[in-house]
């Protein structure tokens, strides 16, 4: 594509990496194919190539952005499904933030947006603020459809989204010591980002990471002064708050000494903590710590997949409790994680290694329209991209339902009442670890394998 930015705002570097960006693109339209917003309506500008030209005629005129403009954007879920798709090695990611930067600083949105948009930013990040939302969003959920029906969309949607549940705490500073009948030193000393919201809504996550962790030998450090990764403020375009969030996180992990590996199991943060070189790339304090901490993270399961994980026996489980053996797994790809990390392979074949009968979803590149803050205010196409997704999962007949992101996870059980977990949890249980809260109501291994039962 070509461009005609001037040397005076090439000078600018978010500029100048965007303007080589625009410049790899060939507008085929591939990515249109993949899109999930194009795939639904058919909206040249809800696709990455329209998307790409808003952006360009924006950047390059210096243009504050409009309202048409900020809603396009707005609507992209920032799946990345484009990227794997485009032939050219177009890096709309960073292009897509760039665009959302922009609209931060030069569009006033609504009021109601501009509360809603600080109210998430100020609440998410922040487990103890969070926490108190999420007790008060128990007490309202019942109003959820009354909301829905005066047209509080938005509202819905986060009540909708809140479990029927009391929030758990988050996980204090500290150091999970490898599991003592492993004999000699840890094989290994990993960080563990627990996220700032997973052990709120799930903390049975982060458990089964540590558990699994441990058992093969492997110290698992929660680091202090952690907090969120930025992502979630990242995808607002409020940069300087993410920029922060992440420089936090640096420091963080950048003091604990020895380590071999930062783990994460929420897909999302994992993209944003692998990004950070990039993000940093200009800070001459945090450039070279924050590419080393970029270097050092895997996804759970990408860690995983280079530890000797055996499963135990099928006679390990009694006869009259549920058995991981054979059990059928959908397995959903996240979008952050297939798209964003390229980490595609390793969680089906920990699975399949593991005993479980996986099975791919039809049309799996296309999101499930959690992505972040999106299904919350992007309610409507996140609701018609949940069923789209959930109708392709069902036609699979799956026991069970896997995923390597929280916000997948919570997406899609509002809309099936098949069982989903983090992927972590079934290898964890497939190794000797709990059988999975949501699944203990299966039918028992005697029920579902009677001939291994009986023999």
């Amino acid at each position: 594509m070509q461009t005609s930015f001037t040397l005076a705002q090439l000078a600018d570097p978010d500029t100048a990496e965007s303007e080589k960006i625009l410049r790899a693109c060939v507008h085929c339209g591939f990515c249109t194919a993949t899109c999930p917003t194009y795939v639904l309506d058919g909206n040249e500008l809800d696709s990455p190539r329209g998307r790409i030209y808003l952006i360009k005629d924006m950047l390059e005129h210096e243009r504050p952005a409009t309202a048409d403009v900020a809603l396009h954007i707005d609507r992209c879920l920032s799946c990345l499904s484009c990227m794997t798709t485009c032939p050219s090695g177009v890096h709309y990611m960073h292009l897509v933030d760039h665009a959302r930067a922009h609209i931060e600083q030069t569009y006033r949105r609504p009021l109601p947006e501009r509360l809603l948009r600080g109210l998430l930013a100020k609440l998410m990040p922040y487990p103890a603020r969070f926490r108190i939302a999420l007790w008060a969003s128990l007490v309202a959920k019942p109003f959820a459809p009354a909301a829905a029906a005066l047209g509080l969309e938005r509202l819905a949607a986060m009540l909708k989204l809140t479990p029927w549940r009391w929030p758990g705490t988050p996980l204090a500073p500290q150091t999970f010591a490898a599991d003592s009948a492993q004999k000699g030193a840890p094989k290994a000393r990993v960080a563990l980002l627990a996220g700032c919201v997973n052990d709120l809504l799930a903390p049975q996550i982060n458990a089964a990471a540590i558990a699994v962790l441990t058992r093969q030998g492997v110290d698992v450090v929660v680091p202090a002064g952690l907090g969120c990764c930025g992502g979630l403020v990242h995808h607002m375009g409020r940069d300087d708050e993410a920029l922060a969030q992440a420089r936090a996180a640096v420091d963080a992990f950048s003091a604990v000494a020895g380590l071999d590996a930062i783990v994460i199991t929420a897909s999302g943060c994992g993209t944003t903590v692998k990004d950070y070189g990039f993000m940093l790339r200009n800070d001459r304090v945090y450039a070279e710590r924050a590419a080393r901490v970029s270097a050092l993270t895997k996804d759970i399961t990408e860690y995983l997949a280079g530890l000797p994980l055996e499963r135990v026996s099928a006679n390990h489980f009694g006869a009259e409790e549920p058995n991981p053996h054979r059990l059928v797994v959908a397995y959903h790809a996240a979008c952050s994680l297939q798209h964003g990390q390229r980490v595609t392979r390793q969680p089906k074949e920990l699975l399949a290694k593991l005993g479980f009968v996986v099975r791919d979803v039809p049309d799996g590149h296309l999101c499930c329209g959690s992505a972040g803050t999106y299904n919350i205010l992007q309610a409507d196409i996140a609701r018609r991209l949940r069923d789209l997704k959930v109708r392709t999962i069902e036609r699979v007949r799956p026991d069970v339902i896997a995923a390597g992101n929280l916000g997948c996870i919570t997406q899609i059980a509002t809309g099936t009442a098949v069982p989903v977990v983090h992927t972590v949890e079934l290898i964890d249980w497939a190794t000797g670890g709990r059988c999975p809260q949501k699944l203990r109501a299966l039918p028992p291994r005697a029920a579902m394998h009677p001939a291994t039962a009986a023999g």
